[in-house]
């Protein structure tokens, strides 16, 4: 017989409160309540964190950028040339002139000399520094006397220095970028604490090739996705390409591996071969007799870095929150970056990439397998699905609740994939954070 949770709602009247309920027992309005988002956004991607912007392979040449985004918040990454013998500057700065506010990067790449809002003309350094504005001095007339006097212009103590744009503490780390407008966060090695870090380290270990980049928009809130790449109960039962041909299953060897804090996450998996088995028993997404027309789609090749330890994982999902996934599934290299747009929506980027070093072969092995991933991905068009049917439930009623007890209640590293400790490490960290 199983035990009850008790669990005290908080009044719909009254603000909401997470109560005397565990932390497996998530309620519906985190996903949907306006307030408690911004003051995500303000705690959790604003202050405190490291977010994710891009990778270096972006912008190879000096004056490239990129438009990226932190929270809700437009940022531009931009590479500028080192002084001589000094290796090149990345800097990250807000994409918001300090004059009126305009966003003046509109592209989603280019190469600039300098930056020049579209707005007033006022000029920045790829750095960030303002170089100049328009009419800084006023202008002279001449009057019909043949005097000469001056109209406008700023104040005698205005400073080019003390108007330049937002600048963001950045951090690089095996051609990734991340930035934080918080420039009292801690180093990113101790953000993502050791256990963490040897697998960041183990993907971006030489240097990378940009092979595409996909994007979509679902309408969802930020967090599901994050628990979703903490979810490994999920990929055997939702996914049919994962259980029927062996990608992610119940039965493989896996381990569940967090921080510190609990706030990021590794899902280390083996693939095995597939076909019936008792993890397949009543399973509806198994297709026993699935074949691929193109049996090219699943050309795996092992590769030497995936040695880490002892063991050899074909699959390492890592969660960073909040705003990144990095997927390594068998050859398949990507970033998924989370741009959460609304309480209820969030853009998601995929980044495909590969290594400089990688043959032709290599790069179209890695491309072949992206077809399962990104939004029309073999695999993860169901994820993108399944969470708007979620955000849709607890918008009708946001006083329900989640039960993610799959192995207890508790937090902690796994050696097995049954199990939502993760989403339970990530909702005690979250909590502690939000003060909920």
């Amino acid at each position: 017989m199983n035990a009850t949770i008790p669990i005290h709602l908080a009044p719909p009247d009254s603000t909401p409160a997470w109560g005397d309920a565990p932390t497996s027992r998530a309620p519906g309005w985190i996903y949907t309540d306006a307030p408690l988002y911004q003051r995500e956004m303000e705690q959790l991607f604003y202050q405190g964190h490291w977010c994710y912007v891009g990778l270096e392979c972006e912008i190879p040449k000096a004056g490239d950028y990129k438009r990226s985004q932190i929270g809700e918040r437009s940022v531009v990454m931009v590479r500028e040339r080192g002084r001589p013998g000094q290796p090149d500057q990345i800097h990250v700065v807000e994409n918001r002139c300090a004059h009126r506010g305009v966003q003046f990067v509109r592209e989603r790449t280019g190469n600039a000399r300098n930056f020049v809002c579209p707005y007033h003309q006022w000029t920045y350094k790829l750095n960030g520094d303002l170089a100049g504005l328009t009419f800084r001095n006023g202008v002279e007339r001449v009057e019909g006397d043949g005097s000469i006097t001056r109209q406008g212009g700023m104040d005698a103590d205005f400073q080019l220095c003390d108007h330049g744009l937002t600048k963001l503490k950045v951090a690089r780390r095996g051609g990734v970028v991340f930035a934080s407008f918080d420039h009292s966060v801690e180093s990113f090695e101790d953000y993502l604490g050791p256990d963490v870090l040897r697998y960041f380290d183990r993907v971006f270990h030489k240097p990378l090739k940009l092979l595409g980049i996909n994007r979509q928009r679902i309408p969802a809130n930020w967090k599901l996705m994050q628990e979703n790449i903490k979810d490994p109960y999920h990929p055997g039962l939702l996914h049919t390409w994962f259980v029927t041909f062996g990608l992610w299953r119940a039965d493989q060897q896996s381990q569940m591996v967090m921080d510190a804090k609990h706030r990021h996450a590794c899902m280390i998996s083996r693939r095995n071969e597939g076909g019936a088995g008792a993890v397949t028993q009543g399973v509806t997404s198994f297709k026993e007799n699935m074949q691929l027309h193109d049996k090219a789609l699943l050309d795996i090749v092992p590769e030497a870095w995936w040695k880490i330890g002892d063991a050899v994982p074909t699959v390492v999902m890592m969660t960073l929150f909040p705003s990144l996934i990095i997927q390594q599934q068998v050859n398949s290299l990507s970033t998924r970056h989370i741009q959460p747009a609304g309480v209820g929506e969030f853009d998601f980027v995929w980044t495909h990439f590969g290594f400089e070093d990688d043959s032709e072969e290599m790069t179209q092995r890695r491309l072949r397998q992206a077809n399962l991933f990104g939004p029309a991905g073999f695999v993860s068009a169901d994820d993108g699905e399944v969470i708007e049917f979620v955000q849709q439930a607890f918008a009708a009623n946001p006083q329900a609740r989640t039960i993610s007890e799959q192995d207890g209640t508790g937090v902690h590293n796994t050696e097995h994939n049954v199990t939502e400790t993760l989403i339970r490490g990530m909702y005690s960290y979250w909590r502690a954070q939000m003060g909920v």
